[in-house]
């Protein structure tokens, strides 16, 4: 098998993570090529502007003919269709994703690449509220947790590939359940994601039922964009995650609106003691995991 750094790699999706993987294997002189796929001709050119990569193209089939591996870095719902146009051509390349959902991920794939074992379902845990190739760059991964979620079936061989390709790019690789991971990613990124669109949406709306002479956005400060930040990400990437991990996000969502209405029970009954248990706790708890996570 060729080393590491003879082979070619298609991205399909040269956003903010296939453009940040790119350029930190380029960077590492870990990646013999590097093939850009889109739908976007503006940010192809840009991408090869920026030498994020060799050569582009808008057909997949093309580039994966070419390739050794293949980076999916497009948003949940594009899923089906990537796969689809790729298994024609497929034979011993390894495909990866990285995408936030794993059992959807896992699900398109049996049903598109059929007997497919060399497909690795991965999640960096790492991000921002920009998108495209400009908003790429080479740190993106270092000291994050990317997490792999292979099946019974999975190429032992492939997988040892995708492992050391997100170490390469300073990832801390963890495998686990593909379910297990959509259930802790719907409460600690699916989850405030959807909470985060909501307060803007719901303030918003409030604004325009009430149509007075402020703004009330023209008074949000710190603590307002701190937790809003989120907000500013894909839409149509998050529709995606939302919808493709709804089970687990529900359940969330449950939780979250439980812990909302013992704080609505603590303020309508004026019960401070309450109120000063609930934030304090909380307070503890992320504090604690602030500290951990700095070590």
């Amino acid at each position: 098998m060729k080393k590491l750094s003879e082979m070619t790699l298609a991205v399909i999706g040269v956003g903010l993570i296939g453009g940040s993987l790119a350029r930190v294997l380029r960077a590492k002189g870990s990646i013999g090529r590097v093939i850009g796929v889109g739908r976007g001709e503006a940010n192809l050119k840009r991408a090869l502007e920026l030498g994020v990569v060799d050569s582009w193209t808008q057909h997949i089939e093309e580039a994966v003919k070419e390739a050794d591996l293949v980076c999916v870095a497009v948003p949940m719902g594009a899923y089906a269709g990537v796969f689809s146009a790729m298994k024609t051509v497929l034979s011993e390349q390894i495909v990866f994703d990285a995408g936030s959902t794993k059992q959807s991920a896992i699900q398109v794939a049996r049903q598109q690449l059929a007997g497919f074992q060399r497909f690795v379902p991965a999640h960096p845990l790492a991000g921002t509220e920009q998108s495209g190739v400009d908003a790429s760059f080479e740190s993106l991964f270092e000291n994050r947790l990317c997490i792999l979620t292979p099946e019974e079936h999975t190429d032992p061989q492939a997988l040892d590939v995708v492992e050391h390709i997100w170490q390469v790019a300073g990832s801390r690789v963890l495998k686990m359940d593909a379910s297990q991971h959509d259930a802790f990613l719907a409460g600690v990124s699916h989850l405030p994601h959807v909470a985060a669109y909501a307060l803007v949406y719901a303030i918003s709306r409030e604004a325009e039922k009430q149509k007075g002479a402020y703004d009330p956005f023209d008074f949000a400060a710190g603590g307002f964009r701190d937790f809003t930040r989120i907000a500013s990400s894909s839409p149509e990437m998050w529709r995606d995650i939302a919808l493709n991990n709804r089970e687990a996000v529900l359940n969330k969502m449950d939780a979250y609106q439980g812990a909302l209405q013992e704080i609505r029970h603590s303020l309508e009954t004026g019960d401070g003691e309450a109120l000063l248990k609930i934030f304090s706790d909380a307070k503890t708890r992320r504090d604690a995991w602030v500290k951990s996570s700095q070590m």
